[in-house]
């Protein structure tokens, strides 16, 4: 369901695949292999965009729907049947959010009963059940934090900034980090692998780089319309989800694809992704608030067309 402010265009795009791709493992050796072999899908009102299978959506099935969107100034909006913990929105920040988290969003799709909050110096806000196990507030950093992302238990988690520092707390375990490499361009996201315990990051270009866990590919080095923002991991490790601001879907391993907003005309960028508890779907959420489900997400409702304190800049379940 596509949120009624939005005007669908039909486009068709014609991707390319050049350039390889930077894996990074634990301990301090970097190891540069392969080079894409996928073909090239193209991109049309009801065809995929990037590479991957393509997927035939389902008819939806979940009786249940929630999600929650995070705001730059701390605010929280929840939908369907997620619990309202409390939020930042109204208070003083040293620095804006950027990122959160639902406590239990890597192993159930009904929303949890907490979730954290990440703000770009490094303070992590915790509210429900979402235990607090430290943060990087108060610390000089070399670079923003970008993004946040739990364990798979959610007994600890990880910050990650621009340059690809990696920052670990609790039970996360730091499998290796970009601080200190020469990126082309800055990360902007963080998901763990819920098999390996590892973790992936990606860059604005659809750089990926992987720490103990698999590399399935990447948009580096592919000519993109518009920068990478966010990546989603699939429930069983074995793939993942790269999106776009103007809406584009890329996938890779066995993660699907369902549809995307790319060519679409935008009120406002989209800033995440979030995949359902089965793989079979994911919801975009844009700056402004807006909802877009694809595949068996279910539409819960939006922000879209209310008037905001501050941009959206995340969503999970």
């Amino acid at each position: 369901m596509f949120n009624s402010m939005i005007k669908l265009l039909k486009r068709n795009v014609a991707l390319s695949i050049a350039g390889g791709a930077l894996v990074i493992g634990s301990g301090a050796s970097l190891i540069f292999t392969g080079a894409f072999s996928a073909t090239p899908t193209f991109f049309g009102y009801g065809s995929p965009y990037g590479y991957g299978t393509t997927a035939t959506p389902p008819a939806p099935t979940q009786s249940t729907v929630s999600y929650r969107l995070f705001g730059s100034d701390g605010g929280v909006f929840t939908f369907g049947n997620a619990g309202f913990y409390g939020s930042m929105g109204g208070k003083m920040l040293n620095k804006p959010v950027v990122g959160g988290a639902d406590t239990l969003s890597t192993t159930t799709n009904s929303a949890g009963n907490g979730y954290w909050l990440a703000a770009s110096d490094g303070g992590v806000f915790t509210f429900g059940n979402a235990g607090f196990y430290g943060s990087m507030g108060g610390q000089m950093l070399n670079k923003p934090i970008v993004g946040f992302a739990p364990t798979q238990d959610g007994k600890g988690y990880w910050l990650v900034a621009s340059d690809g520092g990696v920052f670990s707390f609790g039970d996360a375990a730091f499998h290796g980090s970009l601080g200190g490499v020469s990126l082309n361009k800055p990360i902007v996201g963080m998901v763990s692998d819920p098999a390996t315990g590892g973790y992936w990051l990606v860059a604005s270009d659809g750089g990926v780089f992987s720490f103990d866990a698999p590399f399935m590919g990447s948009m580096g080095g592919t000519k993109l319309n518009n920068p990478v923002v966010g990546i989603a991991a699939t429930p069983d490790g074995k793939g993942y989800w790269l999106v776009a601001s103007d809406g584009g879907v890329f996938t890779f391993g066995d993660a699907g694809y369902f549809g995307s907003m790319g060519g679409k005309t935008l009120n406002a960028p989209v800033k995440g992704i979030l995949p359902t508890s089965d793989g079979m779907g994911y919801w975009l959420v844009g700056s402004d608030g807006g909802i877009f489900s694809f595949g068996d997400a279910p539409y819960a409702g939006s922000e879209g067309g209310t008037k905001l304190n501050s941009p959206v800049v995340g969503i999970a379940d």
